[in-house]
């Protein structure tokens, strides 16, 4: 008797916990959700497929996803073998005509590819494309300083909605259009899925990252912020260095109408599930009004 009961725990314990995320799925039903998947899980193969799956059960239950994707370490593995030297100004790739050639062809060719193949090896029904298709990304210059750095000026993203629409994930490229002359701009990641998510309109942007969110004085993650502590955490210097254009992404998503922005830890297994379908979360929700006494996920 107490071998079956020991052996019932494990799919009992499943069960509720699928019981229990029933006021997210419907909560997210019919949602927009854009999502940043960089960092060392896309160099992981186990952690490439287990990203794959969630995205496909979100698709799956009624989330529409969108992937905006980076893959800054795949760009200096072959800007390396090339000969090509990088250098960085204030955290940002300096991309010159060499550089921007080589930032397409990855960004493009070889990483979009292979999170779609991801994608679709979990059952998922997933279209690469990138900020040039269709001009859903158009750009000027960030930066003089940062040459082929672009900064989006206009989103065109009916294409997404087309195919999200047709029950399609679309996986998008950071590499766009520029205004004149028809320049190829490199984007940094963050910042095309923060102007993705805003011209969505998006209920949700999840910015993956490799560390824990955002962190108060003591180094404790703080799970829920407004836009006005993240300012004020940042002037007096605790939001510093690779956080701080995470941060404004995520102010300007806000400002732009996305519902809310969390910025979490991609290591964390199922992060994305964790984040909108349990009362847990795996981050740093920033929002412009905090609920009170609602589940983190409303």
């Amino acid at each position: 008797m107490k071998k079956q009961l020991a052996m019932t725990r494990e799919p009992i314990a499943a069960a509720r916990t699928l019981s229990e995320a029933l006021p997210y799925l419907q909560r997210y039903a019919g949602a927009v959700v854009v999502v940043k998947f960089g960092g060392n899980a896309m160099g992981d193969a186990d952690a490439m497929a287990e990203f794959a799956r969630d995205i496909v059960l979100m698709r799956q239950v009624g989330v529409n996803p969108v992937v905006v994707h980076g893959g800054g370490p795949m760009i200096n593995d072959l800007l390396a073998k090339l000969g090509i030297k990088s250098e960085f100004v204030r955290g940002k790739r300096v991309t010159d005509k060499a550089t921007v050639e080589v930032v397409e062809m990855v960004l493009c060719g070889a990483v979009n590819k292979r999170i779609v193949q991801a994608i679709n090896d979990q059952g998922g029904r997933a279209v690469g494309i990138s900020g040039k298709d269709d001009d859903l990304m158009v750009c000027v210059a960030d930066d003089p300083e940062l040459g082929f750095v672009g900064r989006p000026v206009e989103m065109n993203v009916q294409v997404l909605r087309d195919l999200y629409n047709a029950g399609i994930i679309p996986v998008v490229a950071p590499v766009a259009t520029g205004v004149a002359d028809n320049e190829t701009f490199n984007v940094n990641g963050d910042t095309a899925a923060g102007a993705i998510a805003g011209a969505l309109k998006a209920d949700r942007l999840l910015l993956l990252t490799d560390v824990s969110g955002v962190k108060d004085e003591s180094g404790a993650v703080v799970t829920q912020l407004s836009p006005e502590q993240v300012r004020d955490m940042t002037a007096r210097g605790i939001i510093a260095g690779g956080m701080i254009p995470k941060t404004e992404t995520a102010l300007l998503a806000l400002e732009q109408g996305v519902r809310a922005v969390v910025i979490l830890d991609g290591r964390i297994p199922n992060a994305c599930l964790l984040e909108l379908f349990t009362d847990h979360g795996a981050g740093s929700l920033i929002r412009s009004t905090e609920p009170r006494i609602k589940p983190r996920g409303e």
